[in-house]
């Protein structure tokens, strides 16, 4: 059965396909291993505010476009992401932000670099039973654009630039359990990364 029956991915530039074709959950669950603190964040990118008076993540809905590249975000493969500025209107909407893949989200941070980020909220693979499918000859990541699978971006580790691709190709793609990403990696590639160790020359070459 499909983990994710609400949503369709769908690879660019084509139809959606039934992810009972070809898919394969590929979370694992690892024993006795503990979620990495995200420490030493004195990276390009400021605090994104957190504590308790920082926005709770929502669901990006069945309409929810990408505030950089315009496709539907439910409709697509691959992370999703969504940053609250304070007192802003991103792309002349009301928050939070809107993203199809995580490196457009960092993108769009930098560029805004200016405004006050109050949250900024990423896929947590960990915490979703996701899927791998392969589809023209590239492997397709499933999305998760609900409420209950963000989790903040400077408490996941990232793998970054890994043969898994989403809506805008290779990815950052967010674990909130380490051992999740080093298992992430270990099958599929790329590089391990905190919030603080992304920079916009990494955005840059991961760039379409």
């Amino acid at each position: 059965m499909c983990k994710d029956d609400t949503t369709h991915d769908q690879s660019p530039g084509t139809a959606s396909t039934d992810c009972t074709e070809r898919g394969v959950t590929r979370r694992r669950v690892l024993q006795g291993a503990s979620a990495a603190g995200v420490a030493g964040l004195a990276g390009c990118l400021s605090s994104s505010g957190g504590g308790d008076d920082a926005p709770e993540p929502v669901t990006l809905g069945e309409s929810a476009t990408c505030d950089v590249c315009g496709m539907v975000i439910p409709n697509h493969p691959g992370p999703t992401a969504e940053i609250f500025y304070a007192d802003e209107q991103p792309s002349g909407h009301d928050n939070p932000a809107r993203f199809d893949s995580t490196w457009e989200a960092f993108q769009y941070d930098f560029e805004h670099d200016d405004w006050d980020r109050e949250a900024f909220y990423v896929t947590d693979y960990s915490a979703v039973d996701y899927e791998i499918r392969t589809d023209g000859g590239q492997k397709l990541i499933s999305t998760h654009p609900t409420a209950e699978a963000f989790a903040d971006a400077e408490d996941v580790t990232f793998v970054v630039g890994s043969d898994v691709v989403g809506a805008m190709g290779r990815d950052l793609v967010a674990f909130g359990d380490e051992a999740d990403a080093e298992a992430f990696a270990d099958e599929h590639g790329g590089k391990l990364a905190s919030f603080g160790d992304v920079t916009p020359t990494m955005i840059a070459s991961l760039g379409m």
